[in-house]
């Protein structure tokens, strides 16, 4: 296996000519996408469009049919390549919270530095406190899963993802699964993260979000992208008509 070379200079995320198919159907269709280091890029699209199984390619959750996928200017999709090393400086936050509900939540925040990153009981403690208290959870750090709301769950989910000290974080529609009054708490947190400098790739349908966050917007429609640009100049004028019937119906 190659030691990952990681180049800072290169695009966070640099994808090429992806293509992805389930069995006989091709869910991605020649996909070229990147994101820069500190962009904020939003994915937008109906159901089935393929943003999420982009996002998945991106860290070989999915592993793509063919195409080339470069993280930090290392190619990920080299057979080669130790994945995991790569995979340490990639956050990802799903729709579902996947918290160990066994586990307390400084428990859940600290198991993956201990037996991943190596730390100390106590120094795994204390980054866990340090996210905990970023995304307004200082208090629950004894709590379990159970006991929290969707919206804490998810913040929590994103604490612990921010205690492996990724380079850039990937959100797979992290507000779908919850009530529409706890959605505000997290992307308030994003919002955050994005002020900071974190490089973000957001699949979502919080539109005000991509508008006010994103530095670009990329919708996508059948496994194509089919327009990008900046948010406001895709939401306010979208150039094609498949762009122009999705916002009619979710704007």
């Amino acid at each position: 296996m190659t030691e990952p070379q990681i180049d800072k200079s290169a695009p966070a995320i640099d994808v090429q000519e992806l293509h992805k198919y389930f069995g006989d159907n091709e869910v991605l269709k020649g996909i070229d996408f990147h994101v820069d280091n500190g962009q904020v890029v939003c994915v937008v699209g109906p159901s089935g469009s393929g943003k999420s199984t982009l996002l998945r390619c991106v860290n070989l959750l999915e592993t793509p049919t063919s195409g080339r996928i470069f993280v930090e200017g290392v190619e990920i999709t080299d057979p080669d390549i130790e994945v995991d090393k790569v995979r340490a400086r990639i956050g990802i936050v799903f729709q579902a919270f996947n918290l160990f509900p066994h586990l307390s939540v400084l428990r859940n925040l600290t198991i993956a530095q201990q037996r991943v990153k190596g730390r100390s009981k106590e120094e795994s403690a204390e980054v866990a406190r340090r996210n905990l208290d970023k995304v307004g959870l200082a208090d629950k750090i004894d709590a379990y899963p159970a006991h929290l709301s969707g919206g804490q769950q998810q913040r929590v989910a994103i604490a612990r993802a921010l205690s492996m000290d990724p380079d850039m974080m990937l959100f797979d529609e992290p507000t779908s699964a919850l009530d529409p009054e706890l959605v505000g708490d997290v992307l308030a947190v994003m919002k955050n993260l994005a002020e900071e400098g974190m490089t973000m790739m957001v699949v979502t349908h919080e539109m005000g979000f991509a508008r006010e966050v994103g530095d670009k917007l990329v919708f996508m429609d059948g496994g194509v992208i089919v327009e990008e640009g900046r948010p406001a100049d895709v939401l306010s004028h979208p150039q094609h008509e498949r762009t122009q019937l999705f916002l009619s119906k979710v704007l």
